[in-house]
Parts: structure tokens; C-alpha cells; sequence
């Protein structure tokens, strides 16, 4: 990826010089950078805001209350996972991160989950119950990677900040065609794990 990018850049600058253009190229580089920038602060306040919804609705007990209603969604996600094992709680983070459309918070429960998934399959191997190879992912891993792929979205916020920072009249408008997306991604997702299953 680093080679493709280096290459269009690259690429841009030789043609501003062969077209003579060169004073185009230099106002772009600048602009873009000086809208990088902020566009990055924009972000970072919005991260910064849901992600303190986040903490503060963890410590009210809101994610456990939460985690506790969609216990038999996550049980017939992941019926391999024992009841109250840590993992369970990382992925209600992470879907419930999903689905008000913060990637970036999701991000840190999806990396503990998979650490979770990833002992209780050593477990697994321990007592001699897990036919799965070393170094091979398994089954709960597999669909947790895939529900996070297809991650279904209420409210897409880093969309809805991308269109506000760019000037859309109306940045929410993105709502609807986004839970219809992602309603979509997501009912196909959890059919293909479903066959999957069945064929292990």
C-alpha cells in the first residue's frame, strides 16, 4: 500500500512538472495538508466524546445491563463461548461501539476480545476438546472478524463528521441508506457463519 501511494504521488508531481503545473501541484500539497489537519481535530473531538459516553455508560453498569439483554444474540453468535467468559463482554463492547458507528472504540474491545477468543482456544487445546490446528483461527474468532467486517450501524458518527466537515447540507441524511447497508451486510454475514459452522 505504501509503494501505491508513494507511486500516485509520485506519479502527480511528475505530470504538474511535464504539464507545467508544478505551482498547482505545491497549492494542492498545501491545502490538503492544512484540511488534514483539520479534519483530524474534528475527529478527534468527535472520538474524544463518544468514546466518554462510552466510559461513563461502562461505569453505570449501562454496557453490563446492555451486555445482559443481548446475551442470547451473543449466544447464538457464539454458542461455543461459556457463560460469563471475558470475551463476551469485549464483543458487547465492540458491537455495541458498532453499532452507533464508532470504529475507532470499537477498536480496542475487538483487540481484547480476539486476545480472549484467543486463550479460550488454548484452553481448549489444554483439556484436548479443540480439533483446530495451531495457529489457525477458530470458529468464534472467524465470526467475530466477520460481524465486525459487516458491523451494522445505527448512527454512522464518522460519516456523519466526514460529510459536516466537508459542507453537506444535510450530514445525517446518510442514516437510513446506512442502516440499510449494514442490516443487509450484517443478516448476510451471520447466515454464511451459520453454514460455515455446520460444515466444520
Amino acid at each position: 500500500m505504501n509503494y501505491i501511494w508513494a507511486g500516485m504521488i509520485l506519479a502527480g508531481m511528475v505530470y504538474g512538472i511535464l504539464t507545467g503545473h508544478i505551482d498547482a501541484v505545491s497549492d494542492a500539497v498545501l491545502s490538503s495538508s492544512k484540511e488534514a489537519i483539520t479534519l483530524c481535530v474534528t475527529m478527534l473531538g468527535v472520538m474524544g466524546l463518544w468514546m466518554g459516553l462510552m466510559e461513563i455508560a461502562k461505569e453505570a453498569g449501562l454496557v453490563r445491563s446492555i451486555s445482559r439483554r443481548i446475551q442470547p444474540l451473543i449466544r447464538f453468535l457464539f454458542p461455543g463461548i461459556p457463560a460469563d467468559h471475558p470475551a463476551s463482554e469485549h464483543i458487547t463492547m465492540n458491537f455495541v461501539a458498532n453499532f452507533l458507528g464508532l470504529g475507532w472504540a470499537a477498536t480496542p474491545a475487538g483487540l481484547k476480545a480476539m486476545e480472549s477468543l484467543a486463550e479460550l482456544e488454548e484452553e481448549r487445546r489444554g483439556r484436548k476438546i479443540s480439533t483446530m490446528p495451531r495457529g489457525v483461527a477458530s470458529n468464534e474468532m472467524c465470526t467475530f472478524l466477520i460481524l465486525n467486517i459487516s458491523s451494522l450501524q445505527l448512527i454512522p458518527v464518522n460519516v456523519i463528521a466526514y460529510r459536516a466537515q466537508y459542507g453537506s447540507v444535510n450530514p445525517t441524511a446518510i442514516v437510513g441508506p446506512g442502516i440499510a447497508a449494514t442490516a443487509v451486510s450484517t443478516l448476510v454475514a451471520v447466515a454464511f457463519c451459520k453454514v460455515m459452522d455446520r460444515k466444520v
